[in-house]
């Protein structure tokens, strides 16, 4: 008799298979699963050799998909997903949505602004993946994503913008007292991050303010530079929305009056054909809201 489901690799494999797809690590994928790394290893090993396909490139510190995992992958979540679906629909669960953010974006505005999504909407498990590379949307499930820069993001996806690029330089009123009984410029220590933009700033906005000799300390994420503003270490270059509350609350101020405009922003990214539209919807409104 025909297997009515056709060819079928184990489950086990297919789950490795997937969780190795996200992690693109064999060891975090076991982490996950509970499992080995050794354990995970091998199942993809069987998995590969029971199709005959070669699904992942092993490099020196990761892994990446082939074209032939990537094709497969589409379909082995889907499949991943329709068990899912099947099951909550006897036994409904929360409904689990996925928004990638980087880690600034995460501390310095959406946390802060959570309880009100979540007071609203119990049963969401709203997860927040927070990282400074690009998540891929079908490799990871991911239903929104924050992106800086410019549009487009890519075909099939939408993007609106959730506010302009505006940058303040900032520190701490010590910092600021310090500074002036130093004499101004004789004490500036300018705090870089990935994208500090110090020179064009300087040429836009402040030219009489900048310092040839400044000192510069050098951090790979805005939010630890921001901190170091706020510890009294020296003056950070920052999105104006990331530092608001910082400069309500006084931990912060304005080291120079003007603000630089440089035509980016930050966009809410989504695919246009989404798993779940509506909750998906509900959370796009609240972020374009301000997360009000």
């Amino acid at each position: 008799m025909t297997d009515p489901l056709g060819r079928m690799p184990s489950l086990n494999a297919l789950r490795a298979f997937e969780a190795a797809s996200r992690h693109l690590n064999f060891r975090l994928a076991g982490l996950e699963l509970g499992v080995t790394q050794g354990a995970v290893a091998q199942q993809i090993r069987a998995l590969e050799a029971e199709l005959g396909l070669k699904l992942f490139e092993r490099l020196p510190r990761t892994l990446a998909l082939t074209s032939n995992g990537q094709r497969y992958i589409v379909g082995v979540r889907r499949a991943f997903e329709l068990l899912a679906e099947a099951t909550e629909s006897l036994v409904p669960q929360p409904l689990r949505l996925t928004v990638s953010v980087t880690p600034t974006f995460a501390t310095k505005w959406l946390i802060p602004r959570l309880d009100g999504y979540t007071r609203r909407h119990p049963s969401v498990d709203l997860r927040i993946l927070a990282t400074e590379r690009l998540a891929h949307f079908h490799n990871e499930a991911v239903d929104l994503a924050v992106r800086y820069g410019r549009p487009p993001f890519g075909p099939g996806l939408s993007a609106d913008l959730l506010f302009e690029e505006c940058l303040v330089a900032v520190c701490s009123p010590l910092w600021q007292d310090r500074s002036a009984q130093a004499g101004g410029g004789a004490a500036q220590v300018l705090l870089h991050d990935a994208q500090s933009p110090w020179e064009v700033y300087f040429e836009q906005c402040a030219p009489l303010a900048r310092v040839p000799a400044a000192r510069a300390m050098h951090f790979n994420q805005t939010t630890l530079a921001i901190d170091a503003a706020v510890m009294g270490q020296g003056i950070a270059l920052s999105q104006q929305e990331f530092v608001a509350q910082d400069l309500a609350a006084g931990r912060l101020v304005l080291a120079f009056p003007d603000a630089l405009r440089t035509g980016a922003g930050y966009y809410l990214v989504a695919p246009r054909k989404q798993r779940h539209p509506e909750p998906v919807a509900d959370v796009r409104r609240w972020l374009l809201s301000g997360a009000g």
